[in-house]
């Protein structure tokens, strides 16, 4: 089956699967790349499509820190520090990633996007979180609260944590909260942190990704599109909320053993 075969449905089933896991540490990117293989579709478009509808899941950031980024934006403007200490963060850690993607960005679609690959970093990254995690609690670490500790160091070793998320299955929360965490902030705080820096390395890559493949995207069709991106928003923003939630209560081991459980499954499905 080809990317023409994309239909509504299909758009929907996407979309949905973008706004769970955009910013839960198990891989948007992996899951969709799995979704659309086990759909059966191929080619550049399907693979495009899978970075474009990651949009829908920008403007549920916005739309849940509009009163934190209208407050900051009005603080850039008088130059409040807090303010700048924020867009300072944000541009040490959007800065490795761009780098980064642009230089290898042909390699990593051409080797990395496929189920193999996928499931080596659902695994890895799995057994990642939970050490990290199991460390954590038996030395009683919290971490800073609060994102005026996001200090310009801290972002940029975010930044570099975040490069490995150009693999497919690593995940890009994942690798920024961990990095986060190891740094010395607290999960939360680490969390809120990676949604912000979501924007403008979500943001860049879609750009970026329908321009270089506005042909291919043209075979999907805009009319998909824009049901897939209207889906992820909408999850998206559910999922946010409940995620803070969540983390504060539980932590990240769940998501570990999940991402631990998927990959074997996955290599099951490809050895049998």
């Amino acid at each position: 089956m080809y990317v023409a075969s994309v239909n509504a449905l299909i758009a929907a089933i996407l979309g949905v699967v973008e706004g769970v896991t955009e910013y839960l540490p198990v891989s948007s990117t992996g899951h969709l790349i799995l979704v659309t293989r086990w759909l059966g579709l191929e080619g550049d478009g399907a693979d495009s499509f899978d970075v474009v509808i990651q949009f829908g899941a920008i403007l549920a950031v916005l739309v849940h820190y509009r009163a934190l980024l209208w407050d900051k934006a009005r603080g850039l403007v008088s130059g409040r520090r807090d303010s700048v200490l924020l867009l300072t963060a944000l541009v040490l850690g959007f800065v490795p990633v761009a780098v980064v993607g642009v230089l290898l960005r042909k390699k990593i679609k051409a080797l990395l996007f496929g189920p193999a690959p996928v499931a080596i970093a659902l695994v890895a990254g799995g057994v990642l979180m939970m050490v990290v995690e199991s460390v954590r609690k038996r030395r009683r670490i919290v971490g800073l609260s609060g994102l005026e500790h996001v200090t310009p160091k801290r972002a940029f070793l975010i930044g570099l944590g975040q490069c490995v998320s150009l693999w497919p299955g690593s995940s890009r929360s994942m690798c920024t909260i961990v990095t986060g965490q190891l740094s010395g902030l607290s999960t939360a705080t680490a969390a809120e942190f990676s949604f912000l820096l979501g924007l403008p390395t979500l943001g860049a890559a879609t750009l970026y990704e329908a321009y270089k493949s506005r042909n291919a995207l043209a075979g999907v069709g805009v009319s998909n599109v824009a049901i897939g991106l209207v889906v992820s928003f909408v999850v998206a923003w559910a999922v946010i909320a409940a995620f803070l939630t969540y983390l504060k209560r539980y932590g990240l081991s769940p998501f570990g053993l999940y991402r631990i459980a998927l990959g074997a499954l996955v290599f099951f499905m490809l050895v049998k």
